[in-house]
Order: structure tokens, then sequence, then C-alpha cells
């Protein structure tokens, strides 16, 4: 509802899907193509108390001094106004430290006449909303890429006001996936031993190609229609935490979709780094550059060279080229050093924090974007929850690229990171190669032995995300070469490390894609079942062949143990250098506060991880780990409930992994 003014008016209908959005909102105020003012609600109580709401209309005067603003709400503190070089839009500063929850009118006016008078509302926060517990290494993190995962709505799948439509026979189109059909299977994930549900981005994609990857966003305050509501998302949210399941937030900070209604009327001159072209593809029309706006260039688009952030020797047009350059021409990128935009993105991830009650954020792309920026934006989130976590993809299979990164990492440069988490790409990318490598001096599990030496140069290796794939990798199971025993060392391997574990959807039921190059869309297929012309259903396990029930009844067995065993989720790590094709790892969870290593401690809970690369049936020596068995007598294997006794050797029948749970004597 946005109320008639001298100058202006605007009309809100329930028909509108802008009314849907402020609903969502618990807000009157919304956005449209003629008003837009975000974010689009707050709260009372805040850690930080300051607030900048961005308004943008073309009915803003262009003299800044004729511009009066009146807040007519209780405690609420105007500072100011402040203006960049498009007079379009204006920019409020509030001081909220003492208001309470309520919801008061914002007036500006134009001299004596009034231009809008807007409703804003500050809404009560949740309880215990700034203690919220992010996800940690209790958790089992499952990522899904929305359009593929089950389509519980159909008649979402088409919408008026966006570009692209369904195509399902198309492996790069919109398929219809949609949060309603992740909502319909939120028991099976629950049932499946994953705790946490990280979601590739759900915000508006309006572009007229590949909008269903969700990286293109076109409005940071609003959900895809054709996945649903805001308030389908915070339902969701809420079903999960019924269930014992976190929701993890894809954001992006480092560029926005090329149909983002900024690019219609850009805040500022600098607000986009190398501003569009006005052929750019996979846009509707041209930006319409004003005279406001800047005039429209070649983007130059990144060099990928992500090292020259933190290269002592870099050239600075090298970082530039690397920072500043786009994706694509169809996703502009942004300037985190204009401080407008850095306050925006910044109050837009709190923004979605606090309205869906999220556990944690993946951030896309983490190192492209400004440094600077990205240390004050991890800050600011970490300051408002401070048991809360952010994991950042920084693809580099050099662990000191990732390592710089870290909070607590002391860099050569100064530069000083809050982020608490990373992907760990550099063990994975080990971890593929030496499972399909041949056992030898230097090939094999002895580059996944090595690899884990490289954890001095993290602050914290233990809150790294360690994952067997993802929406941009082949399938494990096809980069292993569909072998089974493989595919369960690799998980295995990923679910028992001293990391956070992450599985990506389908993995369970043995997804394949192609491995000579990448092809995204194949990657993401459809879940099997999630769809109506499915033949195989995964969900109730109706269609697997064998190895696909093998391989779901394994994952589900290793998840469920891994949630009640204090070794996995936070012991300590004891490994030997792999010999003849075996690889023996401990989990160690001390029962007392003691110096050193945990799998010395004879009365710690301790599991034994082994890995066993041979067809043949290998006898193993146990004398080598005497020092771990002490006072265990005996082991049961988690997958066979087999018992054995530790005063003797293991035969390992055939290539695969054993898990063994020690007992004391």
């Amino acid at each position: 509802m946005i109320r008639h003014s001298l100058l202006f008016a605007l009309v809100l209908t329930a028909s509108s899907p802008l009314y849907a959005l402020a609903q969502a909102s618990h807000s009157p105020v919304s956005s449209t193509a003629s008003l837009h003012l975000e974010p689009l609600s707050w709260w009372a109580g805040m850690h930080n108390p300051k607030l900048q709401l961005m308004l943008h209309s073309s009915a803003l005067p262009a003299d800044v001094t004729q511009l009066k603003v009146e807040i007519a709400g209780q405690d609420v503190v105007f500072e100011g106004i402040e203006q960049t070089d498009n007079p379009h839009y204006l920019f409020i500063n509030l001081d909220l430290r003492q208001a309470k929850p309520q919801t008061f009118d914002i007036r500006i006016l134009a001299g004596d006449k009034q231009l809008f008078q807007l409703p804003y509302t500050l809404a009560a926060r949740a309880d215990g909303s700034r203690e919220r517990q992010g996800f940690s290494n209790k958790d089992v993190i499952y990522l899904i890429t929305p359009d593929r995962f089950a389509n519980g709505n159909p008649s979402n799948d088409n919408q008026a006001d966006m570009l692209e439509h369904a195509a399902p026979e198309n492996s790069d189109g919109r398929h219809g996936g949609d949060i309603e059909g992740i909502r319909r299977h939120l028991d099976y994930l629950a049932k499946l031993g994953v705790t946490q549900l990280w979601i590739n981005p759900l915000l508006e994609n309006n572009q007229a190609q590949y909008s269903y990857h969700g990286y293109a966003i076109t409005n940071l305050y609003r959900v895809d229609p054709r996945f649903g509501s805001n308030q389908d998302y915070q339902r969701l949210v809420t079903e999960a935490k019924q269930r014992g399941l976190g929701v993890i937030k894809d954001v992006v900070l480092n560029h926005i979709g090329s149909n983002h209604w900024w690019l219609k009327d850009l805040p500022s001159s600098d607000w986009l780094n190398y501003p569009q072209h006005p052929d750019a593809k996979n846009a509707t029309t041209s930006p319409a550059a004003s005279s406001t706006s800047p005039s429209f260039t070649s983007p130059s688009f990144t060099s990928h060279r992500r090292t020259t952030v933190q290269d002592p020797y870099a050239d600075t047009q090298d970082k530039r080229d690397f920072v500043d350059g786009w994706f694509v021409d169809s996703m502009p990128d942004l300037n985190q050093r204009n401080p407008k935009l850095a306050t925006y993105l910044i109050q837009n991830s709190i923004w979605w924090v606090e309205y869906a009650g999220l556990s944690g954020i993946r951030e896309d792309t983490y190192s492209y974007a400004d440094k600077a920026f990205l240390a004050q934006w991890s800050k600011a989130l970490m300051a408002e929850y401070p048991h809360f976590n952010i994991v950042g993809e920084e693809w580099t299979a050099n662990p000191i690229t990732v390592s710089y990164w870290q909070k607590g990492k002391i860099n050569a440069d100064g530069y000083t990171s809050d982020l608490p988490s990373l992907m760990d790409f550099p063990l994975y990318e080990k971890l593929v190669e030496s499972l399909n490598e041949p056992e030898g001096w230097d090939t094999g599990f002895i580059k996944l032995y090595e690899m884990l030496a490289n954890d001095v140069v993290y602050a914290n290796p233990s809150q790294l995300v360690l994952f067997e794939g993802n929406h941009d990798t082949n399938r494990i199971y096809s980069l292993l070469k569909e072998n089974l025993p493989l595919y369960q060392m690799a998980l295995t391997y990923v679910l028992t490390a001293k990391r956070i574990p992450q599985l990506f959807y389908g993995t369970e039921v043995l997804m394949t894609s192609p491995t000579k190059d990448r092809h995204d869309g194949v990657v993401r297929s459809d879940f099997p079942g999630g769809f109506t012309n499915s033949k195989v259903n995964g969900f109730s396990g109706k269609g697997l062949n064998a190895k696909q029930q093998q391989a779901l009844a394994f994952v589900r067995t290793l998840l469920n143990y891994r949630k009640h065993s204090a070794a996995l989720q936070t012991g300590d790590l004891l490994h030997f250098v792999p010999q003849n094709g075996i690889y023996v790892q401990f989990r160690c969870a001390a029962k007392h506060a003691l110096a050193g290593n945990a799998c010395y401690q004879a009365d710690a809970d301790k599991v034994m991880v082994i890995y066993n690369k041979n067809d043949q049936a290998q006898t193993l020596d146990l004398s080598r780990f005497n020092k771990v068995l002490a006072g265990k007598s005996s082991a049961i294997s988690v997958f066979s409930e087999d018992k054995f006794k530790l005063n003797q050797s293991l035969v390992l029948p055939n290539a695969g992994v054993m898990l063994l749970e020690l007992n004391h004597q």
C-alpha cells in the first residue's frame, strides 16, 4: 500500500506479484518499475543500529536542497540523506538504537509538496535470532539445484513477467523444480541423514537464457516466482528446522544479471565495473542510458587469475583485470568499492538471514569481489550473528591461495579476513586424482596423504567444507569410472574427514555426467522421481537398480552413523603413510581435555577407516597401530556389523573401505 501524494501515486494491487512480495516482507513497502525502497523492511534490536534505505524514483527532484524527509517513527532517528550523481536515487540514513517494533511513515517532500508517504515496518526479531547456530562440523550439507530437484507446483513453471519459460527437454533450460518440490521431500532428506540444505540461488533471474542456475540475479529481494514466493522460502526453512535441517543461502556479491532494474537507471556512474555494452547478450532490451547514467562501454572480462589478489609481484592492472572484469556479458560486475553499494549488499545478506531464519551462507565466486569489501561484509555478518557460519568459494587447487581468505590467517600483505570457512577444492582435487591413479611411490593414496600435510597453511583447516562434487564439477561416480568401491571410498573419505562434509544432490543414487568435457546442464540433471516423466524414483526407491540401491543404503548408513559419532564430527585425526595400496586413518574424540592427539588416549572414542585399492584379499598387520589400539580389544563394522578382534591381523577381502568403531576392553 503506497498512499497517494501530490506529485506521485503508486497503485499496488493484490493481483500483482509485487503485492505478494510486500506481504512476504511483512511490510507495505515494495519495489516496482516506478518506485523502489530497499531493504523492504527491517528489525528492531539489531546489533548494528544503523540502517540505510535506498529510494529510487524518477519523481525525485534533481536539486537535493529541495528535498525534505520526515520520519514519523517513535525513537527512529533521522540522520540525513545522501545522493549520488544520479538524482533518481535518495539514500536515507536512520539510527534505530532505541526504536521498538513498529510501522512508521516516511514522508518525502519537495518544498511544501509531498512526493511520497511510505509506511515502513520494523519487525520484532525472532527469539534467539542473534544467537542462531550456524552449520558446523556436526553437520552434513546437501547441495540442491532447485530447478532440477523436484517440481512440486507445475502451475508456477511459466510466468507472464518472466522471459524464459519451461523447456524440460533442454538440458540448459528450465525444468520446473521449485521450493515446493524441496519442501515435499524434506522427510526423505532427514531420513537420508543430512542436516543442512545448501540451495543454489532462488532469487529472481529474469534472463532470456540459462536462468535456471540462479546466478544472474535481477532482484535481490524477490524469490523467483518460478520457484515460489518469499513466503514459500520462509515456510521451507521453518519446516526444515522442524526436521533437524538448516538452510544455507547461496549469495552472489560479485555480479548481478543484465536485466536487473539497476541497469535501466544505474544508482551511480561507478556502481558497476566496466559498465555494460548496449548490445550485451541475454538481455531483453539494451539498457536505457539516461543523462545521469554513465556511457556504456564494452566490458572487460575477468582473467580468472585468482592469485593476483595476493601475489606480491602482480601488476596493478593484472589485479584489476581479475577483480573488475565480468564473468560474461549477462553478468554485470559490481563495484563494491562504492560505499553505498557495499552497505546495500551487507544489509541484503542480513535481511535474508533474519527474514528466513537461515543457518548459513555460501558466498559464490568469493575472491572475485573487492577484498576490502569482503572483509567488511564478513565482519558485519559475524558481528550480527556471532555463532553463524559462512563458506566462500575459492576455486583453486592451491591451498595457499585458499588459506589467504580464512579468518585467523596471518597474511604477508596484512590482509585480515573474517570469513570462517572455504570450500576445500585442493583436497577434493587430490581425492579424485588419488582414487583414479594406480598406487606408486608418488601416485595414488600418497597424494591424498601428503595434501593433508598442507593443513599447516590454514588458520583453521577443520572448518573447511570438503565435498565429493557440486553443481560446477562432473559427477563423482562418473569421474571414478562408475567403480562402486572407489565411489564408496570417496564418500567415506568426505564424510569421515576432519572437515565439514558436503554432498551433491543425487550422488546417493549414482547420478552420472559426461567427464571428457564440462556440461553444466547435464551435471545438474533431474533427480529421479522429482518430475512427472521420471521412470525411476530415488525418493521412494522404486525402479533403482541393484547398484543404486546399494549406494543409497551405504550413504544412508554412513550419514546416520555420523550423526551420533563425536569422533567423526569433532574428533582428532591421525593417519598413516599408505602402504601396498592401503591407507589407514583414525578419528578420535577425547573424553578428557588432555594435551596431544586424542588417538593416543586409551579411553577416547575411536573410529578406524581402512581404504583398500587391492582387488585381491590383503592381510593388514595391526601391530603398526598398537599405540592407537591400546585399550581397545574389538571392533564392529559400521556397514556390515561384523565384529573383529584387534589382537590379530585383519583380512581385507577386496577393494573397498572398512569403517570400524573400536570398542573398549
